[in-house]
Formats: C-alpha cells, structure tokens, sequence
C-alpha cells in the first residue's frame, strides 16, 4: 500500500514532518463446550495511524480505513488535532536509529496447520481432561487463539521499517468437587512453534491446578515467611517496574521518583527488559520507530534505568530508550519483554528453606487492590501451607496484604523455577520475608 498522496498534501498544508504507520492483523479463535464449537471467529483486520507536527504541535488520527480518497482526511484531522494541543512537550516524527537488530521470530508453518487440526487438538485436551481425574465433574472450556501481525512506520525522514510476529494459545478450564466443595482451575499453553506443544501436558496441567484446591481451609491470621508462584511474581513485578516510566516519574506519580543508581529491591533481584531476545515478544524498533535494545532496569536490587519514549526523554535530557508504544492519539510508555533473573535453587530448595509457612498460587484484584502511588495491596489469594519444608493442605480464602517496596526488598531467594507468561514477563518463584496473610 502506498502512502505517497498523504505526505503530499500533508506537504502543500504545512506540516513540517509526517509520520504513517499501518499494520495489519489475522485472528483466528474459537472454544468448544460439551464437544462442539460454541464460539469461532476468524478475521483479518488493519490499524491505520498518521501523525504530523503543524506550527510545532503534534496531530493524530487512526481509523481502521484507509484509501487515497481519505489522505484529505487524514490530513485535515491532523492539523485540527495539533491546533487545539495546549501544552509545550516537545515533539518528535523520529529520523531513525543508527542501527537495528533483525530479529526474526515470524513462524510461517503456523498459519499453515489446517484449522481442522488445531480443532481436533481442542478436542483430544477436552476429553482426556474429562478422564484426567475422577473428581472433575465438567470441562468449563477448551480453546484456541492464534494471531499473525505485521507492523510498518513510514516517514517523511525517509524512515521505512516493517516486523512481524504471530503466536497461538490453546487454554482450559475445569471444575472439581469433594464433598460439598467445588473448585475451579485453568492453565494455558502458549508459542508460536505448533511441534513443541504436547496436548497431554497441558490436561495435566490443568487437571492438577484444579483439583490440588480441593480440601483447602483458611490458615489463621499472621504474618508469614512465603513463597510466591512464578505467576505471581510476574504480576506484583509488572506493577512494581511500571514505576520506572519516565512520565509518572516526572508526574510525580512514581515509586521510584530520585531512585536512579539507588537500591529498590533486595540485592537477589535483577529485572530485565528484553525486546530483542527470540521470543514471541521480540521488537526491532518502538511504535516510534526507535530501535530496541535489551537493559536491565533493576540490577541486584539498584535501580538502572528509567524507561523512555522520545518526548519523555527529551524532557530529562537523555535518549529514548525504545520503549514508545502508541494508543490512540497518544505515545505511552512501555516495557517489551520483562524477565527476572533466575537463582540456583529449585522451588523444592525454597520450601526447604522457609520451613514453615505459605506458598502463594494465584493473587487477584491487582488493579483495584493496589495502590500505585504509595505501593500498598491487599488481595484476594489462594495457596498452600508449607510445614516442615514440604506443601502441605491447601488454603481457602484468604487474603495478602502488603507493600511493594517492602516486598520486593524482602526478597531472601530466587528459584530456577522461570515461566513465560503471555502478558509478555518471565519469572521464576521467590521467597518474601513477614507477608500478612488474613484468614480465619
């Protein structure tokens, strides 16, 4: 597709520089109930965005339709855009990287695979997962989701980038009773190369994650030595690094505001961004067309880095750092692809370790229950009893309290444990020092 009629009217109107970017995007899903398709969709759709500095203010539009009849438009609703834009941030169509990193995770045998295959797969997990375990009394859903998108920046620098990426997803749910307790569990598997999944692994998986429920009780009230699951790590991580987004630092609405070269975290935590690892994640560039580069933003426990798009960068005097993601007319800011490093030690060695305690599943509420300003949470939680270094019962109903800072400081181990998850982190289990757990 070509832009050329945008730029030029854009030119003839007095936009100085002009930016338009495009991609495109194939989805197919569906779910089963009881055997038959209960829902199926598969589309292909298109994102259109433009962007242009008038009289040094920026304009956008987007829509998801785009002809040479719309370049008019398009660029009209720029220039109106930009003419209502009240504050001073500076702006920036950007020139380009010296240097990008070709980066190619693209699986083209995905989108091959007939879709009576991946249907079938679905069909195999649910019945296998109707026998997994005599307690299960219903298979909730079995369901597949895949998607191939391709991403372009064009620009009047004569800056001409393209990626690609795709992935697939098959998830499950079942519920279990004993006695007069009912329990429900789901798990999910996730890549993009269609030879390494194992549909029997993923019945087990979801199988053990909803029976091992059953029989659970609430432990008494206390503060607790625990250990946290790799899924919660991912999700108290995500919320403790979006602190060092440059925009809420210089809101003053950060964590970590004067943290820079300061210790945040205990000394057993390293946090890293990594957009150019070969993961279903990876990017060569941002939104904003600067190229990605991996960072540690937490290195044992000191704070590395902010994380910056071009205009927050501008602002502190220092270069973007590639993390520019657009959403409707505005550049946020975003990390790619977090990991924390992993320890020596197994998830076994951890229980060991703590002796008696708790052991953390699942966490809830994360939005509601956090408070991004001061870092405190209280969640709604499922999870174990350890006794004697061993898993013992499991809990039911109950609640973790706490801070972020605190938590993340109070980090004693690190497992080998790590798990990729699709909100696009990689986290091992953790031990944390004194987690208030309420129960009984």
């Amino acid at each position: 597709m070509k832009f050329d009629r945008f730029f030029e009217l854009a030119k003839r109107a007095g936009i100085e520089e002009a930016e338009f970017s495009f991609s495109s995007t194939t989805s197919l899903s569906f779910s089963l109930f009881h055997g038959e398709i209960d829902s199926y969709s598969n589309n292909k759709s298109f994102s259109f965005y433009a962007r242009g500095i008038y009289k040094g203010k920026m304009g956008s539009i987007s829509s998801d339709v785009y002809n040479n009849k719309m370049a008019e438009y398009f660029v009209e609703q720029i220039i109106a855009n930009a003419s209502v834009v009240e504050n001073d941030d500076p702006v920036f169509i950007f020139k380009g990287s010296e240097k990008y990193r070709k980066i190619n995770t693209f699986n083209r045998q995905l989108g091959n695979i007939p879709v009576e295959k991946k249907i079938q797969i679905a069909k195999q997990i649910e019945n296998e997962l109707k026998k997994a375990d005599p307690r299960i009394i219903e298979v909730a859903t079995v369901a597949y989701d895949e998607t191939s998108s391709s991403s372009n920046i064009i620009n009047t620098h004569g800056l001409k980038l393209s990626q690609k990426s795709n992935f697939f997803a098959y998830y499950g749910s079942a519920v279990a009773k004993e006695k007069e307790q009912t329990k429900t569990g789901f798990e999910l598997y996730f890549g993009n190369d269609f030879d390494k999944f194992v549909p029997s692994d993923l019945v087990k998986a979801i199988a053990k994650e909803t029976v091992s429920q059953l029989g659970g009780f609430p432990c008494d009230s206390a503060t607790y030595n625990a250990v946290l699951a790799p899924s919660v790590v991912s999700s108290l991580m995500s919320a403790y690094v979006s602190s060092a987004i440059a925009e809420d630092v210089q809101k003053n609405s950060s964590l970590f505001i004067g943290k820079l070269g300061q210790k945040v975290a205990s000394k057993h935590v390293t946090i890293e961004d990594l957009p150019i690892n070969k993961t279903v994640f990876a990017k060569s560039f941002d939104d904003e067309g600067v190229a990605t580069s991996n960072r540690a933003i937490i290195k044992n426990g000191i704070l590395q880095t902010y994380l910056y798009n071009l205009t927050t960068a501008a602002k502190d005097g220092v270069e973007s750092t590639g993390n520019g993601v657009t959403a409707g007319s505005k550049v946020y800011t975003a990390p790619t692809y977090l990991k924390m490093k992993p320890g020596r030690k197994s998830q076994d060695d951890l229980f060991k370790e703590i002796g008696n305690g708790v052991y953390i599943t699942d966490i809830s509420g994360l939005h509601a229950g956090l408070n991004s300003r001061t870092g405190n949470f209280s969640l709604q939680s499922t999870g174990f009893i350890v006794k004697d270094g061993k898993v013992d019962h499991p809990l039911d109903i109950i609640t973790v309290s706490g801070n972020l800072v605190s938590l993340f400081n109070s980090i004693a181990s690190v497992a080998n444990d790590s798990r990729e998850f699709m909100s696009g982190t990689n986290c091992p289990s953790v031990i944390v020092k004194k987690l208030v757990v309420s129960g009984k």
